[in-house]
């Protein structure tokens, strides 16, 4: 096999794109995903590229009770193995080595396709996150609004994704609030057969659809997880109506599901598209990023900022 992500499998063919499925990799032993190369990325990320608390959490979380450390993000990377915190790095290919990495990882598919290149296959606005959590630490239920090729690079991960094609697991209100407010929902144990339970190794890798909600637990080992992603051209303007959405029911509008009044649908989406053409060049400054979440998704935004306590800052 050929590539950073192997894919050429039978369930590839007849999954990708819309249905999850098991993959293996060629990433456990890259030095860009090793604790000193992660130490050295977090003291380069901005402060909103990373989020961290403590991992001793439910699979159903309260987002305004979920429990911090107090301590800053080096310590926590330097501590993992007792910290007891989650953390993840958002946004990582912002660095050039990082960005090489999530390209290499997806041309494997792009060619698995068929496709020369990755631009070729679809895939755009490629971004990367990257998981470190302590042991026995726990993911709520969520759902993500992209879809990703995950990764297990050290420990052991119980990850399970839940079937929502029906949106019986999940509403569409439930989704437009994961995706503009926070993304922890509710989970209804009574739907845990419906899942697809995976215990994840380093070598192994998951592929998870656009809005397949899911939830995921370390094991007995610090665990280190990369999620590769990108939105599609269908995936983009649905995120752009559950943000308009949720912004004009914030002042009072009601609003129906995408794709129930499809006119009006693709009013909203041209808008959003013109919104983001006039602010994506400011997303450059943390600063102005902070106010523009602020402004589009509301109060509580920006929630990752919150103080850690006395003993943030202490290696």
């Amino acid at each position: 096999m050929t590539g950073t992500l192997h894919v050429q499998n039978q369930e590839f063919r007849s999954h990708f794109p819309a249905r999850p499925f098991r993959i293996a990799h060629s990433l456990a032993a890259d030095p860009r995903l090793t604790l000193p190369a992660i130490l050295e990325l977090v003291q380069q990320l901005p402060g909103d590229r990373i989020e961290y608390n403590s991992g001793k959490v439910g699979i159903t979380q309260d987002p305004s009770t979920t429990p911090l450390v107090d301590l800053s993000p080096d310590a926590v990377i330097a501590r993992i193995e007792t910290a007891g915190a989650w953390m993840v790095l958002k946004r990582i290919e912002c660095l050039p080595a990082y960005r090489a990495l999530l390209e290499e990882g997806l041309l494997s598919v792009a060619r698995a396709r068929g496709h020369s290149s990755i631009m070729a296959a679809g895939f755009s606005d490629i971004q990367g996150f990257l998981f470190v959590s302590s042991p026995d630490s726990t993911t709520p239920f969520h759902v993500d609004g992209e879809d990703n090729f995950f990764v297990q690079i050290h420990g052991d991960k119980q990850f399970n994704v839940y079937d929502n094609e029906d949106r019986a697991i999940v509403s569409e209100d439930q989704i437009e609030h994961a995706l503009t407010q926070h993304r922890n929902m509710t989970f209804d144990p009574a739907y845990e057969d419906r899942g697809m339970h995976n215990h994840l190794e380093p070598g192994d890798g998951l592929f998870i659809p656009y809005l397949w909600p899911h939830y995921v637990k370390t094991k007995g080992s610090y665990s280190i997880s990369l999620a590769i992603t990108w939105k599609s051209k269908a995936v983009r303007r649905r995120n752009h109506l559950y943000v308009a959405n949720s912004m004009l029911r914030r002042r009072g509008l009601p609003q129906k599901a995408p794709g129930v009044h499809r006119v009006w649908d693709e009013v909203k989406i041209l808008a959003m598209q013109m919104a983001a053409a006039t602010v994506d060049p400011l997303r450059r400054s943390e600063r102005l990023r902070k106010a523009i979440r602020g402004l589009i998704l509301g109060k509580g935004a920006n929630y990752y900022y919150r103080d850690r306590g006395p003993e943030a800052g202490k290696v």
